[in-house]
This record gives C-alpha cells, sequence and structure tokens, in this order.
C-alpha cells in the first residue's frame, strides 16, 4: 500500500476511534439541527390577549383584526370590558397583555414589547385619524380608498430582500463554522505531530516511511476527518432549517455555494495544517505548543474576525482585496460569494493564489518538519532549521 495512505489510515482509524471524536461530531450534529431551528421556534406566531373599554372600542377592535389578517404569523384576541375598572382588573389578573381605555391611554403590568406597542398604537391612530376626518366633514372610507397605493416593486441585484438576509445569515454561519474547523483539525495535527515527536515514536515510523510522506498522510487523514464534520455540519443544517420552516425556500446557488465551502476549506486546511505541523516540529512537549503556535493562531483568527466585516460590506475595496490574498482568501471568498455575485476572474485569481501559496506553504512545511521533527529535548530554532545546510 501507499506510504502516505497507510499512515492516513492510520490517522483516521486512532483519531476516528476516539469517544472525543464520535461524541463531538454527534453532539454538533445536535446542536447545528437545534441552531437552525431556533428562529423558528422563538420566531413562530404572536399571540396577543388585549383588552378594550370605553368610547371607540367597537373601531378599535376592527383596527386591530385589519392588522392581523395582514401578518399570517400573528393572532390578536380581543376581550371587552363594561369600564376602565374592569379593565384594569384583567390586567391585573393577567387575563390580557393590555387594554386600551376609551381610546387615550393603554394600561399594562409593565413596559410593552416594541411589536405590541407599535400595534397598539397604529389602531388608536387608524380610528383617531377616521375620528379627525369625520368631525372635518371629510368621508373616512374615501379617504382610505384614496390611501390605497400599490407597493413598489423592489429588485436587488443580489437577490430579493428575504434572500439578503438569509444570504447574510449563512455567510456569518460559513465564518464560524470554517474557523472553528480549520483551528480544531489543526490543532489535532499539531498534537500529533508533538505527541509522536516526544513520545519517540516517530523514529519508528521513520524507518518505513519518509518525513515528507509522514506529514502527508497525517494531513490527509485528519483532513477527512475534518471534511466529514463539514459535511454533516451542512446537511444537518439545511436540512433542519427547510423541515422546520426556518428558511422554507433557499436562495438561488446555496448548493453551489456549499459545494464551493467545500473547495476553499480543503485549501485553507491544506494550508494551515501544513504551517501548524512544521511549527509544532520545534517543541517536544505539548506544554510549549500553544506558544509556538500563536503566529498561526493569530492569522487564522484575524480571517475570522475579517469574515464578518466581509460579510456585511461585500463590495467595499477591503473585502475585495483580502478575498483574493492568501491565506485570507480561504476563509473570505466563500463568504462573499455567498453575499453577492463574484466575478469569475475573482474567484479563479483567488483561487490560483491559494493553490500556490498552499504548494509553497506545504514544501516549506516539509523542510522544516523533516529536519526538527527527530531533534527531541530542546525547542529547535527558526534559524536552525531554515539554514540551505542543516
Amino acid at each position: 500500500m501507499n506510504p502516505i495512505a497507510l499512515v492516513a489510515r492510520r490517522e483516521i482509524a486512532v483519531r476516528g476511534r476516539t469517544k472525543g471524536y464520535r461524541y463531538g461530531l454527534l453532539v454538533t450534529a445536535v446542536l447545528v439541527a437545534v441552531l437552525a431551528m431556533l428562529p423558528k421556534l422563538f420566531g413562530g406566531a404572536d399571540d396577543h390577549a388585549i383588552g378594550l373599554a370605553g368610547a371607540r372600542a367597537d373601531r378599535l377592535q376592527a383596527a386591530l383584526g385589519a392588522q392581523a389578517a395582514q401578518d399570517a404569523d400573528r393572532s390578536i384576541k380581543v376581550t371587552r370590558y363594561a369600564d376602565a375598572a374592569a379593565a384594569r382588573a384583567a390586567v391585573a389578573a393577567g387575563d390580557v397583555e393590555a387594554a386600551i381605555v376609551d381610546n387615550t391611554s393603554v394600561i399594562s403590568k409593565t413596559v410593552l414589547g416594541t411589536g405590541l406597542s407599535v400595534l397598539l398604537d397604529t389602531a388608536h391612530r387608524m380610528v383617531t385619524t377616521e375620528q379627525n376626518l369625520a368631525s372635518a366633514g371629510l368621508d373616512p372610507a374615501k379617504v382610505a380608498q384614496a390611501q390605497q397605493v400599490p407597493v413598489m416593486s423592489r429588485v436587488t441585484l443580489n437577490g430579493s430582500g428575504e434572500d439578503a438576509t438569509v444570504r447574510m445569515v449563512i455567510a456569518l454561519t460559513i465564518v464560524v463554522v470554517l474557523f472553528m474547523l480549520l483551528l480544531q483539525i489543526c490543532t489535532w495535527v499539531a498534537m500529533g505531530v508533538v505527541e509522536e515527536k516526544g513520545s519517540r515514536i516517530v523514529e519508528i515510523l521513520l524507518t518505513l516511511v519518509r518525513p515528507w510522506q509522514l506529514l502527508a498522510g497525517k494531513v490527509i487523514g485528519l483532513g477527512v476527518l475534518g471534511l466529514s464534520q463539514l459535511v454533516v455540519i451542512a446537511a444537518v443544517g439545511l436540512a433542519a432549517a427547510q423541515i422546520s420552516g426556518a428558511v422554507p425556500h433557499l436562495p438561488d446557488g446555496t448548493y453551489g455555494v456549499v459545494a464551493g465551502v467545500v473547495v476553499w476549506f480543503l485549501l485553507g486546511y491544506a494550508f494551515y495544517a501544513a504551517m501548524f505541523a512544521a511549527i509544532a516540529s520545534l517543541v517536544s512537549r505539548q506544554e510549549e505548543l500553544s506558544g509556538v503556535l500563536s503566529p498561526a493562531t493569530m492569522l487564522m483568527t484575524a480571517s475570522y474576525l475579517v469574515g464578518f466585516f466581509v460579510g456585511q460590506s461585500p463590495d467595499s475595496t477591503l473585502a475585495r482585496v483580502l478575498s483574493i490574498v492568501p491565506p485570507f482568501s480561504s476563509m473570505l471568498m466563500p463568504v462573499r460569494s455567498t453575499v453577492v455575485r463574484v466575478p469569475v476572474w475573482e474567484t479563479a485569481l483567488a483561487m490560483g493564489l491559494m493553490v500556490a501559496a498552499v504548494a509553497a506553504v506545504l514544501y516549506a512545511g516539509g523542510r522544516v518538519y523533516q529536519r526538527a521533527v527527530l531533534r527531541t529535548g530542546t525547542r529547535v530554532r527558526w534559524s536552525e532549521v531554515l539554514r540551505r545546510h542543516s
């Protein structure tokens, strides 16, 4: 069997059989499903119980009913009371959330939420306007008819307003998922390098395979596990969002975006995994790992933070430049592609530069790994492994 494939199978078997990985994947799938359904669970129908008393109660009830008819997710139950005292008692007993008395005041236990407050204020303005028009000798029905103006059609270059909101949510989700997966899997790579070096298992392994083959197999094996996590997260998230009705209609091109995310994940993973492995080969103890990995972790974190900016301003100069420059492109380009239509030449350029960067880091990282992985004891200095002859 090919030595690289042999090492990759070993990494998949060792890491994939651990309870931490299996339970972690299960918990992640459950959390993704729950998060995908939260907007529907907490954003369901608004059911309001309103009390009315005194003057204009009939017209207020009609106005409230008209608002409820315009919103399928809103339900309004109106209860009539004989006077202000009865309405106040109903509010105090919790029978209704609020009561309008004589179309002049609103009674409630606590400060009303924004949605309910707007609902009641709108009904009050509608009824009061009708009353003022009638007092002025104008027919409220004719005035209302004259105000029935068709809504302008809205055309946006990047999809409808609803699609834009969904795309923004997907983009921000992509940033978080890519960052968490890249950091997790690349840390596994680094920890594995240090573990093998510290226990001297690497010395046995290198009698069977070459250093670059060992590094390549480790990166590929753990990359397969990371890719499986990404596929599970994407599949569960999209399925849960549609089944729950939180996102009944996915924007056009969503599945293409998901496929692109997979490609960018693989490129970003290859870049950072080689970097993390090379850096980890400089030390022999797990306690020293976090310190030496700080520069690489900060670079990844910077891409993560900039990703939120790109999601908000995808067409800005900074977003366009950084989404092309590696390694930022591995995290930022899929975010831009989700929110806006990125020109094909920009995507091709970003991907070409990222492939070149991956090749360079794999080459440099492989040389560092080869020169440092067998040197145990004290921390190996960069100057020692980067010399032409070492």
